[in-house]
């Protein structure tokens, strides 16, 4: 049974891999706001992904 509340940790992987020299990604030396923006990507990612929570639908 998964946990009710899970804490996202540091995405350290991410933080290490910026792009350095992107002219569309921002490099962001700050691990508090790499954190905090990290998460609200994640948010939003998760917002637009497609969810069908009530199964395969008959028609």
């Amino acid at each position: 049974m998964a946990p009710k509340h899970t804490k996202i940790k540091f995405p350290l992987w991410q933080y290490l891999n910026q792009p350095l020299f992107s002219y569309d990604a921002k490099l962001i030396l700050n691990p508090h706001r790499f954190a905090s923006m990290w998460r609200l990507q994640l948010l939003e990612r998760c917002w637009f992904k497609e969810c069908d929570a009530k199964g395969p639908q008959q028609h």
